[in-house]
């Protein structure tokens, strides 16, 4: 799904919202949780998730056309860690997919 799918399915579902309320209500969203995960908290949504920022230590690479060794730096990355009812939600889901295809074949 993308932003503008998730724009589209919003603005079907609260007749409502106009296409343009449904983009800006996504878009304030997206902005606060990047603002957050930038700011350095953690942002949880019961039933779907959390998000927090990882950190990953300096390593040493290589780099894949001279195979010389390179340094890389220090980061920091968003993580998603799905919560219960999400994973329960989509094993359920994709386990119903698998046996539907097994009927078929």
């Amino acid at each position: 799904m993308t932003r503008s799918d998730l724009v589209e399915e919003l603005a079907a579902r609260f007749a409502q919202l106009t296409h343009r309320d449904a983009e800006y209500a996504v878009k304030t969203i997206l902005d606060a949780m990047g603002d957050a995960l930038v700011s350095g908290h953690r942002i949880e949504i019961r039933g779907f998730g959390s998000f927090t920022v990882n950190r990953r230590p300096p390593r040493i690479g290589r780099n894949p056309r001279s195979g010389e060794s390179v340094q890389i730096p220090e980061k920091r990355v968003p993580h998603f860690k799905p919560g219960k009812a999400l994973r329960e939600a989509v094993d359920e889901r994709t386990a119903m997919l698998d046996a539907e295809k097994q009927g078929r074949a």
